[in-house]
């Protein structure tokens, strides 16, 4: 459960789109012509010199695959190379061969090893000048034998089937790049059709034959298999075992979404509880499934809960305790850790209800919790609910109902967030938003992606035929965004329900839609989405040139965070807190991929104390050069002369300024939208003059500066800069789109260290671009403070957890890193101080305590 906090770093800093895309192969269970081929370089003609690596994220699906992965031929002799895949017993194998000729490598890879990811890093490296071959999978390097290789080299790459090589493995492939640090294609592999593959900047290079774009699977929900039976039945997801439950009194049936495989187990001896609703739980660790029924209309006195061991399929008797009160539709949530299952709200009896109720596995008892403190909870059912087992933290999301509980009064729809601390009883209501779109109730089951959002399944529960849609809200402030497709319910019997699962380990949303035309016999529909889900409009969005930098970052983010995510998971060990990434510190090592200047003992003061400066850095450091203006931290202008004339830009001025740096790229910001951004409430007349008085302004404060221009061409305004004048916001966008990111890493720091974008300025309509510029920048500091604790630059790392701490202060895996980061240099006492400063600011913010304590990271 504590991978929780590798795969947050991974699914949500990291923008959508570089986790969603990918290439899936047609292989072997399909007819020869109906198989996946890819060349890379159908229309371009390419060469490298020295040194060239073909990387890529590979993903095997299934048993019992094999066959060629890639083939490379070069265009100037006969040579060919393959890399094929084959499975023996329990190993992986991967053979890099001199088609015709020999096995050049053989790497052997323990299946379960692989099984873990479902996608895993491969390097194949081609050493023209040492005539070696190097292959990496995983984080397990092998090297072929010297040999003769031509140097230039003139490659013709192709992914599955290629000429008589037809067999080819189930797999996918993405984040592909081929090339070396002079010249480097990059695909992000995110078409959703045809058969043309573009490299980031939108340029048309590969053919594709019988492709399986894998972003659609991230926006169209798939029916994974649907199950039937003829009595009351209930579902539920095992994500330890990867399998999905369906039973009633007398079978089971068990449907692995890994391998895909079925089966029905009937019961020696029937389910000893009398199904009406068929609630149900997991205790995984147990490996057992709890059902109970709260309430019989008609005279029982037999068993209420009952266990069903999922080893022998055996039922076992828990309790006969029960409220002997209907509660439909009551959410619901499960404490591994203390074995206590707990529910709140539901319907019955014209009622709504408001309390909780909690059942002891240990004491197969029910008892109602009257000691929670705080906000209120109105009496509702068809809400939602969800647990955080790192914090014991419930949240109750929506539904509906009404303050008095009595249901002649009518129901209201609820659209409220509530967290509930079970380690301190108390309830904070966290949010209550206006909803303006048609009513809709949450399905069972909020689920956490990330510390900062959930996803819940909502739909129109009035409408006898409606559609299910995947919402994603922000736990801050109820902020929220609608993703992927719809799934069709049928929701006019009262033992309709769905439920939404959320597998970390296989990165896929399920949804559980159990339907009922007579509330006795159901169906069970299974649909499955790739996570990070996307909206219909990134699923469209095909690169363009004019989206290099977006697509550049996309892409790099993909390739590193992927590949350094895999290699820290490998190296996770189980601390107290149970969760933080741990990183070896070698005895009396040091940073070593750079010429640090060590801090002793001393508290920290800056930044840039931590920072080794050099003579090329000068420039850079430097925020008193001619000609600049500075954005992040406090607005700073400086002119020709180095002297400050920022009092020349008036609020106004600055605004105008900023609007037209930032909006519409090298084409401008249109003379219409920049008038309506800052003079919305003006008359077209009135907004003209405004507008040629602020740009007479701010034409006269720029010509104090050397190299910026304001223009104004066919209707649109843009700013020209030249190398004479300097803006951090313009060399932020070309650090952040550079593909030496890491080289220029000190840099960014520095020019991040100024403050945040437009610290000062608080104006809703820079509200937009200020979130934009974060969710580029977080993800790229987060790769690279993975990087340097990986490679133990552990000054780097300290730095870049400070940046950031500026955007994101509750980032607690940050914490962990840089703590670590300090006790690698002997900076106890620092970060003793740091772990300090970062719990004030936790309980401040949160209301609570910090649930870590610093014994539990060091």
């Amino acid at each position: 459960m504590r991978l929780y906090y590798i795969y947050f770093a991974i699914y949500f800093f990291l923008p959508t789109l570089a986790f969603s895309q990918g290439l899936k192969f047609n292989g072997g269970h399909h007819a020869i012509d109906k198989r996946t081929s890819y060349e890379v370089f159908a229309k371009k003609n390419i060469s490298f010199e020295g040194l060239f690596d073909i990387d890529f994220q590979l993903s095997i699906y299934g048993a019992n695959s094999l066959g060629n992965i890639l083939r490379v031929q070069n265009k100037e002799n006969n040579t060919i190379y393959n890399l094929f895949y084959d499975e023996e017993k329990d190993q992986c194998i991967f053979r890099l061969n001199e088609e015709g000729k020999s096995s050049l490598i053989t790497a052997k890879i323990d299946r379960r090893l692989l099984n873990n990811n479902t996608w895993f890093p491969v390097k194949l490296t081609f050493d023209l000048r040492q005539g070696i071959f190097k292959l990496q999978i995983e984080n397990k390097v092998f090297s072929s034998e010297k040999i003769e290789l031509p140097n230039p080299y003139f490659p013709i790459i192709t992914f599955g089937k290629s000429d008589y090589l037809i067999d080819v493995p189930n797999m996918g492939i993405k984040n592909l790049s081929i090339g070396n640090k002079n010249t480097k294609y990059i695909f992000p592999l995110r078409e959703n059709e045809g058969h043309i593959v573009h490299d980031f900047e939108g340029n048309s290079y590969g053919l594709v034959t019988n492709p399986e774009w894998l972003i659609n699977d991230s926006y169209q929900w798939k029916l994974v298999n649907t199950f039937h039976s003829s009595t009351q039945a209930g579902s539920n997801y095992n994500e330890i075992r990867k399998e999905i439950y369906y039973f009633n009194r007398d079978s089971i049936f068990i449907h692995n979404i890994k391998t895909n495989d079925t089966r029905k187990v009937a019961f020696q001896k029937q389910c000893p509880v009398d199904l009406i609703q068929a609630t149900n739980f997991l205790d995984v660790k147990a490996n057992k499934l709890y059902v109970y029924e709260l309430y019989h209309n008609y005279p029982y006195d037999g068993p209420t809960v009952a266990s069903l061991n999922l080893d022998n399929f055996t039922w076992t008797i828990e309790s006969y305790d029960g409220m002997q009160k209907e509660l439909h539709h009551h959410g619901f949530f499960f404490d591994q850790q203390k074995k206590q299952y707990y529910i709140f709200g539901g319907y019955g009896n014209m009622s709504y209800s408001d309390q909780f109720y909690k059942y002891a596995i240990d004491s197969s008892k029910w008892q109602k919790l009257d000691d929670l403190a705080g906000d209120k909870l109105f009496p509702r059912y068809f809400l939602s609910a969800g647990y955080m087992e790192n914090s014991h933290t419930a949240y109750i999301f929506g539904g509906m109902g009404n303050e008095s509980g009595e249901h002649i009064v009518g129901r209201k729809y609820y659209y409220d967030l509530y967290k509930i601390n079970l380690d301190t009883k108390k309830v904070t209501k966290m949010w209550d938003i206006a909803w303006k779109d048609k009513h809709v109730v949450p399905a069972r089951g909020i689920v956490f992606p990330d510390q900062s959002h959930f996803y819940a399944l909502c739909y129109p529960e009035h409408l006898t035929r409606s559609a299910i849609k995947l919402y994603r809200f922000s736990i801050q402030d109820g902020s929220y965004e609608i993703l992927g497709d719809s799934v069709s319910i049928y929701s006019d019997k009262i033992s309709t329900r769905a439920q939404l699962y959320y597998d970390h380990q296989l990165g896929r949303l399920l949804a559980l839609v159990q339907e009922s035309s007579d509330d006795i016999k159901s169906t069970l529909k299974i649909y499955s989405l790739n996570s990070p889900p996307i909206s219909e409009a990134e699923l469209s969005n095909y690169p363009k040139k004019d989206n290099k930098v977006k697509y550049m970052i996309l892409v790099l983010l993909g390739a590193l965070i992927g590949t350094a995510s895999y290699r820290i998971i490998k190296r996770l060990k189980k601390k107290k807190f149970d969760g933080s990434v741990v990183f070896p510190i070698p005895e009396n090592e040091a940073d070593r991929t750079k010429e640090h200047t060590l801090i002793e003992t001393e508290p920290l003061a800056s930044i840039d104390q931590l920072k080794p400066i050099t003579t090329d850095a000068i420039i850079w450091k430097n925020n008193s050069r001619a000609n600049a203006i500075y954005l992040f931290g406090e607005f700073k202008v400086l002119d020709r002369n180095q002297k400050d004339i920022s009092h020349l830009f008036s609020t106004r001025l600055k605004q105008v300024f900023c609007l037209i740096l930032t909006h519409g790229g090298e084409s401008g910001i249109s003379s219409a939208l920049l008038s309506h951004l800052v003079w919305p409430d003006k008359s077209e007349d009135k907004v003209k003059n405004s507008r040629g008085v602020t740009i007479n302004h701010l034409r006269k404060a720029l010509s104090e500066l050397d190299g910026i221009e304001l223009r104004y061409e066919k209707g649109r305004f843009k700013m020209e800069q030249d190398a004479d004048f300097y803006c951090d916001y313009t060399r932020c966008m070309e650090l952040t789109s550079s593909l030496n990111i890491t080289e220029n890493i000190d840099e960014l720091i520095h020019l991040l260290g100024r403050g945040k974008f437009l610290q000062s300025t608080n104006q809703p309509i820079f509200d937009s671009t200020k979130a934009d510029l974060e969710k580029n920048i977080i993800p790229l500091l987060i790769a690279e403070l993975y990087h340097s604790m990986e490679a133990h630059a552990y000054n780097d790392s300290i730095a870049l957890a400070e940046v950031i701490f500026m955007f994101d202060p509750l980032h607690e895996q940050v914490l962990f890193m840089q703590i670590r980061a300090m006790l690698a240099l002997k900076l106890t006492q620092e970060a003793r101080i740091r772990f300090q400063s970062f719990a004030s600011e936790y309980r401040n913010i949160m209301g609570e305590n910090f649930p870590f304590h610093f014994e539990d990271i060091a």
